[in-house]
């Protein structure tokens, strides 16, 4: 739950760090810092170089530049922190298209009730803001949703090493967009300006949020299942939206309580992992009438032994052990065996075991799982990443 606060919480920072920087110099900031010098205590990477590219680029430049522009434009920290969590929804028809998962009816409820949450909250901006945030934002969401896609085809074996070696990438793409269109002088400007506000909004969205979090939740990953570590990321909205509430002073309209409602809810029908059911039977299957030492080993204790009738229960009898004698000296004749029962004797190919349905697969998850097609960990497919 710690590091979903600070995910959360990390939205009203970024708020803030727009204060001093422009949104693309303060995006490459934070993964400059997030990268060094983290890159040199992690290790070599540990995944193909192509899949670092691939996910430094649609996470680093795409999701995380859109988020900054989209939130520089007017769009409220606890809004965004909401509306981003549709990043299940297009990791789910990623998938789909890239991995061939086929969602299940559970999930497809998931992404209706998601996409209405969406519309309502579109509804909601757009009556009282600029809804090219709100857009811009989205399109965050879906940038993320295509890097879990690659994070699932990667499989890295270390979330943090991983993470760490991704941030190397943006950091010079989002460079030059900067000095493209925000400009050389607005740059040099704000970081000639640079104050202990601006430098403590970077180091915590570089630090706190991505080297710390993401090693702590890559550790619960590694220690607990992901079906039960991948939940507590829904808390994220909720800490983003109390946090603005309580530093901004953002407020919450009813639409918006309802917008969060449909998006979580959706996003947790979405995501989550489907309970295993229970093992069935097929039906009109017969089973063996359970005897005595079958189905044992010729050479095991009790094979081979046949039933007997003695008195009102059963007793087993070695073949060719002849009669039994009495304490008194006196031999009795053999007891009759008992009857084959009723039907053709079933063989062990005509008894069927039980058929285990499989859960569905997850795409967060996650976040693992959260759970894909390649088997990454949840922290990357299903909704385990976070700002």
């Amino acid at each position: 739950m710690l590091v979903t606060a600070l995910w959360g919480v990390n939205f009203v920072v970024i708020e803030m760090g727009l204060d001093h920087f422009p949104p693309l110099l303060f995006c490459a900031l934070r993964f400059l810092v997030a990268a060094l010098p983290a890159v040199f205590l992690v290790g070599p990477p540990r995944v193909a170089w192509r899949w670092i590219l691939g996910v430094g680029l649609a996470l680093g430049v795409a999701k995380f530049g859109l988020l900054f522009i989209g939130m520089h434009e007017g769009m409220p920290a606890g809004l965004s922190s909401l509306v981003l969590q549709i990043q299940a929804v297009f990791t789910a028809l990623f998938a789909a298209v890239v991995l061939g998962e086929r969602p299940g009816r559970r999930r497809l409820l998931g992404m209706a009730v998601a996409l209405a949450g969406i519309a309502v909250a579109a509804v909601d901006e757009g009556t009282s803001g600029p809804l090219i945030g709100f857009v811009l934002v989205v399109a965050a969401a879906a940038f993320w949703g295509v890097s879990n896609v690659l994070t699932r085809k990667a499989a890295p074996p270390d979330a943090l090493n991983f993470m760490v070696w991704v941030s190397v990438v943006p950091v010079l793409p989002l460079l030059g967009l900067s000095l493209m269109f925000e400009g050389a002088g607005p740059d040099l400007d704000a970081l000639s300006r640079l104050d202990w506000a601006g430098v403590g909004a970077i180091v915590y969205v570089a630090w706190v949020t991505t080297v710390f979090g993401f090693g702590v939740w890559g550790s619960l990953l590694r220690t607990y299942d992901a079906s039960t570590v991948a939940p507590f990321s829904l808390l994220v909205p909720v800490f983003g939206m109390s946090s603005a509430a309580l530093v901004l002073g953002e407020g919450i309209s009813a639409p918006r309580w309802l917008a969060a409602a449909l998006l979580v809810g959706g996003v947790a029908l979405t995501s989550l992992p489907r309970p295993p059911r229970p093992p069935r039977l097929r039906r009109g299957v017969r089973r063996r009438p359970e005897v005595p030492g079958a189905g044992a080993r010729p050479d095991a204790p009790g094979a081979g032994l046949r039933p007997a009738v003695s008195g009102s229960g059963l007793r087993t009898e070695a073949p060719g052990s002849g009669p039994r004698s009495e304490a008194n000296g006196s031999d009795r004749r053999p007891e009759p065996l008992l009857p084959e029962p009723d039907g053709p004797e079933l063989d062990g190919s005509e008894l069927v075991g039980p058929e285990l349905v499989g859960p569905e697969l997850v795409g967060s998850e996650s976040v693992g799982s959260e759970s894909g097609s390649a088997g990454a960990p949840a922290w990357s497919g299903r909704v385990g990443q976070q700002t």
